[in-house]
């Protein structure tokens, strides 16, 4: 449960409260009792109702070696906490039967596993070669990818189509993934999913609703996402202080929500996927269809994205127009199968050099552990150091083209990072130029 800190909802209460008076009053076992963890709202005529956390409760319990009262509704979600008694109710009568041993409760069975959903297939994308590789690079290390280009230039497309490439969650992952949608009150029917998140909320979207708050302080669009991908279109739309609240979650992987009661830490280890158009108008650079304002436009349109968050994705891409001459040539060869392929074989390698550690991608990986596995060789190390010299890169910069140029190397089956690998993650730094 690591992640989820001081959650507190006063409905957990209900049901807890009425059997420790149940016990008070010698009408239940006050010993028997002891050994469960009891969650759930209670109504006025007795009948439980769902209340956020169970599948956290559930696994809290068996970390106890205790068993788990819960409402019948979320029997199924508590099952999958693994050798957990769980004990799901429909009413307060149905509890005093079974503990007095007169009706006994069955034991509830886990939810279905949701079946993957399909999603567009990289095959529908015409041209653009360049942000297709950038795409296949973000999914093999779990990059922040950023891509710029006018509108209709398939950057939303290309982002529906990262769930496709993306490898499935392994069990314990789905298992870490549906805690989150469990205190969100999301999980229903206790059915799960291995395939990874996909959060696109809208550019209107409010602090609270991105990384997490309100009144109980329930996780936010970068918890929903966790384990998954944030993908944020028209970037530039979002409040300034909305997309700078992202900047911590996305350097830590958790999000800590301030409230006077309580501070609530959430997981949010998401990779950022984010599309923009150049401009106000998107059509910077085409003199037919340009506005007035260009290039000012654009600066100013830019400028909305703060450099410490743009400081923090890995990839930036400049998408090109589609031409006429674009739409009529035919399917690409490869499409997300293909691609997918390759990033499951370059997660493979991922996962066995970080096996033992908390590191999962590449995309994680930092300090002395980060100079072991991509450290490059002495052609590259001087690329890269005039590089930095040359773009003014940051730490942080510089940490991140290391992160890159060791996928590309894993991609490429090198286990060496090298100078061509620096060259081609250097390439993905440059930002777009404001013509």
């Amino acid at each position: 449960m690591a992640g989820f800190h001081q959650y507190v909802n006063r409905s957990h209460f209900d049901l807890p409260i009425a059997l420790a008076l149940l016990g008070a009053m010698g009408v239940i076992d006050a010993e028997t009792l002891s050994g469960y963890v009891v969650v759930g709202e209670l109504g006025l005529d007795g009948r439980t109702a769902p209340s956020p956390g169970v599948l956290l409760a559930a696994l809290h319990a068996g970390s106890q070696e205790k068993g788990l009262v819960c409402p019948v509704a979320q029997g199924a979600e508590a099952a999958w906490a693994g050798e957990v008694e769980v004990v799901a109710a429909p009413d307060l009568l149905s509890l005093l039967n079974h503990f007095k041993g007169t009706s006994a409760l069955s034991p509830p069975q886990p939810g279905v596993v949701d079946a993957p959903v399909r999603t567009a297939d990289l095959k529908q994308v015409k041209g653009q070669e360049v942000a297709k590789r950038a795409l296949e690079i973000a999914a093999a290390g779990g990059h922040n990818l950023l891509m710029v280009g006018p509108p209709g230039a398939g950057k939303s497309l290309m982002a529906s189509c990262l769930p496709g490439i993306l490898p499935d969650m392994t069990p314990s992952e789905a298992l870490e993934s549906s805690m989150v949608a469990s205190v969100a009150g999301t999980l229903e029917g206790g059915r799960i999913s291995r395939a990874r998140p996909f959060r696109n909320p809208h550019h209107s979207a409010s602090m609270a609703a991105l990384v997490g708050g309100g009144l109980k302080a329930r996780p936010g669009e970068v918890s929903m996402a966790h384990l998954g991908v944030l993908f944020l279109d028209e970037l530039p739309e979002f409040q300034r202080t909305v997309l700078d609240s992202l900047r911590q979650p996305l350097e830590t992987g958790e999000v800590t929500v301030a409230r006077a009661n309580a501070h609530v830490t959430f997981p949010a280890r998401v990779q950022l996927i984010a599309a923009m158009n150049p401009c106000r108008c998107g059509h910077l650079g085409d003199p037919a269809l340009a506005c007035s304002r260009a290039p000012r436009c654009a600066a100013d349109y830019q400028a909305k994205v703060s450099g410490p968050l743009l400081d923090r994705i890995d990839l930036y891409v400049e998408v090109q127009a589609v031409t006429a001459a674009d739409l009529v040539l035919p399917p690409p060869a490869e499409g997300s199968t293909e691609v997918a392929a390759r990033v499951a074989a370059a997660r493979a390698v991922q996962t066995a050099r970080y096996a033992g550690s908390a590191v999962r991608s590449n995309a994680e990986v930092d300090g002395e552990a980060l100079e072991d596995v991509a450290g490059p060789d002495e052609a590259g190390r001087q690329l890269l150091a005039q590089a930095a010299a040359a773009m003014k890169l940051s730490a942080r910069g510089y940490t991140r083209v290391l992160r890159v140029a060791r996928t590309i190397a894993d991609l490429a089956g090198a286990d060496r990072v090298g100078r061509v690998h620096v060259a081609e993650a250097l390439s993905y730094r440059r930002r777009p130029p404001v013509n």
